[in-house]
């Protein structure tokens, strides 16, 4: 469903607009207006009719959303509708509780392999998975389909990391590592760095 026309912007609203829908279905609430999206999720209803209308129409007039349908169609634009397997990189305390928190949430992405390059972490348990000399990524990507990968390596080591990832045929990468990374252009990398927010965030803060 996705494409070129599609601003980043827009995909990563999207699972905002999830997020708020799973909460009002929890809440046994079956119908939402653009305009209490808008006013819940502080966007401008017109933006958020505009961007599930690059969709199709999921709407009606005086009605508004089925919450249940349009949680199914946006898993399905973001393809969560599906299992997607994902690798992570470096076994250290944010990559261990990286993995212990995946295992309770998002039952679609699910952390399915840890590897580290220390050889005292190597056959060391996170969890129920086992971590593996990040030598075996290639294998075990093929091995288990794994499409995405989360790096949590310190700096120094992750643009070798993204690099064995790529190699191996993942096909999208979440960065913890303060360091920006050169990937092919055809592979999406994020880039998430709690420091920075700390940083920006001190500025408003009195």
């Amino acid at each position: 469903m996705k494409t070129p026309k599609i601003s980043e912007a827009v995909i990563r609203r999207l699972p905002v607009y999830l997020r708020y829908l799973q909460h009002l279905r929890d809440l046994n609430i079956t119908t939402v207006s653009s305009h209490e999206l808008g006013q819940n999720l502080d966007i401008n209803p017109a933006q958020i009719r505009k961007d599930l209308a690059y969709f199709g129409e999921f709407g009606r007039k005086g009605i508004g959303y089925d919450v249940q349908y349009l949680i199914e169609k946006i898993k399905q634009i973001l393809k969560l509708d599906r299992r997607l397997n994902v690798a992570l990189v470096g076994a250290g305390n944010l990559g261990t509780a990286l993995s212990n928190y995946n295992r309770y949430t998002n039952e679609k992405l699910k952390i399915v392999a840890i590897f580290d390059a220390a050889e005292e972490k190597i056959g060391s348990k996170v969890g129920s998975l086992d971590v593996l000399p990040v030598e075996l990524l290639p294998q075990v990507v093929k091995e288990l389909d794994i499409k995405m990968g989360i790096i949590t390596v310190p700096a120094a080591e992750a643009q070798k990391v993204a690099d064995q990832m790529v190699k191996a045929g993942i096909k999208g990468i979440l960065n913890f590592a303060p360091v920006i990374l050169r990937v092919p252009a055809d592979i999406p990398i994020r880039n998430a760095d709690v420091t920075t927010e700390l940083e920006s965030l001190a500025y408003y803060v009195e």
